[in-house]
């Protein structure tokens, strides 16, 4: 099926699945611990053996030698492959970092062997026998704040944007500041994962933990140099991904080639202290924001230029994504630069870009707001714009992020916030407001389904992943809207590599692209049914159809009809921005003497199209918000610039926000419709969650102690010395 105009009336608007509250279909599977996750799929394949990783103790350089005898001799070891042994595989597309093969090592925790056993124990004690020597590489630079003053105003913007340099001459006032964000990691509960069973050294199974099944089989296909038919994937329980588990990772490697060796399915999942520098991350930032402004508020022009290092060839994290598109200005400079380092690679982590980027530009707008006497609200509400700031011709194609700041304001009683920084106290406690807007783009990839009826019961069938967003339950919301069935009467079944390539999930295209690839495959089976009736014009509801002379149980149908389609993009989408927006508020208390902040209530206003299911919906913008706390307040992957490697590479040390950090959350959904975006009018909204959130809660402690923090996280130390005396 082809999108080739604007959605107008149709199904959903009278709908009574789609769009209201119902609870996961998979929950109890998963509150019960049936949900079958990767790594304990027994059942699957006889013969499991267990695989162990081997990781590279320098940054960079190579390994000169490698002995494994002991550990091929060791007590239940079945097999070892070293990356002495095997050539350099293939790297696909979004792939940076080598992933096995070859002496050279490009960052610590690379993976160079791996060691399959009888048990995990024998494949654990038998990879610490194994020596390896190195060359290491010459010393690197890891000061990406030196890197940024060299490279600032070099190169060709990304955005260039009137007179920028007239904007600053002539304003009336100036915010000029320096913002760093830290490395951050995914950290997500379900380690990377995997069993593979290639033992005949042809055909590739592959159970694992993935958010996109087809790039997936395309990765293994290119790494290592077989057809993608020849590859089945499944990935139907993903205990969160965050975008780590976007792209191909070295378990899956690790454990096709030991299972080739060994000739025997292999299971193996990466040990958490070995994730956070074997596998990808968001990188840190350094980011220079210069807005100049009128006396009215109004916003003349916006520098923005940021730096973030990367692995060569990669995309580090770009936190000037948001910066063309959200505020108005008729001047705009906008430059990300990118920095080689040998670092584990930095790739894409919820909000690539954005999630960074309003970290800094909406403490810069928050510093603006101060510079001129204004509430930070109605400053961004007349710096609104319906037009793309970078391509004025081109308009939004839906956009209510003014909505969002007053529908927040109110509910939120930011009128009665405290308006002078430090200057409300609660016994020992400091209390402080803040607040932040929310970009992040909306975007649909083409997604397929096969639908199947029989007996009044409908299965759907795509390739599409469940990443804890709620998937199973918004898909068979779709169907049963579109065949007027009760949910109960809808089996979904998903990522296996043999149904219908869908968007998979990541980049908040999941939602939007794979529903509507849902509702094709519905409408093609629509259209089977009303040709077997001979009827043209029908309806479906409550398990019935009806139209003309016919009214029949959907169960009653003869056979079982069957319907695959894809949802196809037409270029007329092309002329508009699509977004989400939103407005976070925030309260905080800051203790007066010890420095110890702690959140107190926030407040999400999220506008999103339609939204599908209150309850996901919900979920995934209160994870948002949490991770926008950890973000704000303690996640910092801490870089030992003299080894090259993340130190605190465990739960430990790498601190998340958790149940006692997060007392109040409430979100509010505009619930409006895009009929640019699907045939469902509808938007992701997974990632727009975390968008803004970080800054809000800086700006609250600002406004809380009166000190502000332009480095996160935002801990204690970096202002406990400037708060009043006791």
């Amino acid at each position: 099926m082809q999108f080739t105009e604007p959605a107008g009336q149709n199904l959903f608007d009278n709908a009574r699945i789609v769009g209201r509250p119902a609870h996961r279909i998979d929950g109890p599977l998963k509150v019960t611990g049936t949900a079958p996750y990767a790594h304990e799929r027994h059942d699957v394949v006889p013969g499991q053996l267990y695989g162990y990783p081997v990781v590279a103790g320098i940054s960079h350089g190579r390994i000169t030698a490698m002995d494994a005898e002991s550990a091929r001799n060791a007590p239940g070891v079945r097999g070892v492959v070293t990356t002495l042994e095997i050539e350099p595989l293939g790297i696909w597309d979004y792939n940076v970092a080598r992933l096995f093969g070859g002496d050279v090592i490009e960052h610590y925790h690379q993976a160079i062997a791996v060691v399959v056993a009888e048990s995990f124990e024998q494949a654990r004690a038998a990879a610490a026998l194994i020596e390896v020597d190195y060359e290491e590489g010459d010393p690197a630079d890891y000061d990406l704040d030196a890197a940024f003053e060299r490279l600032e105003g070099t190169g060709e913007p990304g955005t260039m944007v009137g007179d920028v340099d007239g904007a600053f001459r002539d304003a009336a006032a100036v915010v000029d500041q320096m913002y760093h964000t830290p490395s951050e990691s995914h950290q997500m509960m379900e380690p990377f994962a995997s069993i593979v069973d290639w033992s005949d050294g042809e055909n590739m199974t592959v159970w694992t933990s993935n958010q996109m099944i087809e790039w997936n089989r395309q990765a293994l296909a290119t790494n290592f140099g077989i057809e993608p038919d020849s590859i089945r994937v499944e990935s139907p329980y993903v205990g969160g991904g965050f975008g780590g588990k976007l792209w191909l990772r070295a378990d899956e490697v690790l454990a096709a080639l030991g299972s080739r060796a060994v000739g025997a399915p292999v299971r193996l999942a990466i040990p958490r202290p070995m994730m956070m520098n074997n596998s990808t991350h968001r990188s840190a930032t350094v980011q220079r924001i210069r807005l100049a402004a009128d006396a009215d508020g109004r916003l003349q022009g916006i520098w923005h230029e940021a730096a973030s290092h990367s692995l060569p060839g990669g995309r580090g994290e770009n936190a000037t994504a948001q910066t063309p598109f959200f505020y108005a200005s008729p001047a705009l400079r906008v430059q990300h630069h990118i920095v080689e380092m040998p670092l584990p690679e930095a790739s894409d982590m919820r909000a690539p870009g954005e999630a960074s980027g309003l970290m800094a530009l909406e403490i810069a707008m928050d510093e603006m707001a101060e510079t001129l006497g204004m509430d930070p609200v109605q400053l961004r509400i007349i710096n609104d714009t319906q037009v793309n700031p970078s391509n004025p011709e081109q308009d939004f194609s839906d956009r209510h992020f003014v909505e969002c700041l007053e529908r927040g304001a109110e509910a939120f009683g930011w009128s009665e916030r405290n308006e002078t920084p430090g200057g409300r106290r609660e016994g020992q406690w400091l209390i402080g407001h803040g607040m932040a807007g929310a970009y992040r783009g909306a975007p649909t990839l083409a997604s397929g389904a096969t639908v199947r009826l029989s007996g009044g019961q409908l299965v759907v069938e795509t390739d599409m992943t469940d990443i804890g967003t709620g998937s199973y339950t918004i898909l068979a919301q779709t169907a049963a809207e579109c065949l007027g069935l009760p949910l109960d009467a809808v089996e979904v079944r998903l990522a296996n590599s043999a149904y219908p390539v869908s968007s998979g999930s990541g980049g908040q295209f999941g939602a939007a692209s794979s529903t509507a690839g849902v509702y094709a495959a519905c409408i093609g089976l629509r259209e089977q049914i009303a040709e077997q009736l001979g009827v043209d014009d029908l309806e479906f509801r409550e398990g019935r159809v009806t139209g003309g002379d016919t009214d029949m149980a959907l169960a009653d149908l003869e056979g079982e009809l069957e319907a695959t389609d894809t949802m196809e993009w037409g270029e007329f989408k092309q002329d508009y921005v699509l977004a989400t927006f939103g407005a976070h508020f925030v309260e905080v208390g800051v203790h007066v003497g010890t420095g110890e902040i702690r959140l107190r209530r926030m407040l999400a206003v999220a506008d999103a199209g339609r939204i599908l299911n209150p309850i996901t919906a919900r979920s995934q913008v209160i994870g948002g918000m949490t991770m926008g706390v950890g973000a704000a307040l303690s996640e910092e992957m801490a870089l030992d610039s003299g080894r090259g490697f993340f130190a605190n590479h465990d739960l430990a040390g790498y601190e998340v926000a958790v149940h006692a950090d997060i007392p109040e959350q409430e979100v509010i959904f505009l619930d409006t419709l895009d009929a640019i975006s699907t045939p469902l009018k509808a938007k992701g909204v997974g990632e727009l969650g975390i968008c803004g959130v970080a800054a809000a809660v800086a700006n609250a402690v600002y406004n809380a102690t009166g000190i502000r923090v332009r480095d996160y996280p935002v801990t204690l130390d970096k202002f406990i010395d400037q708060l009043p005396e006791v």
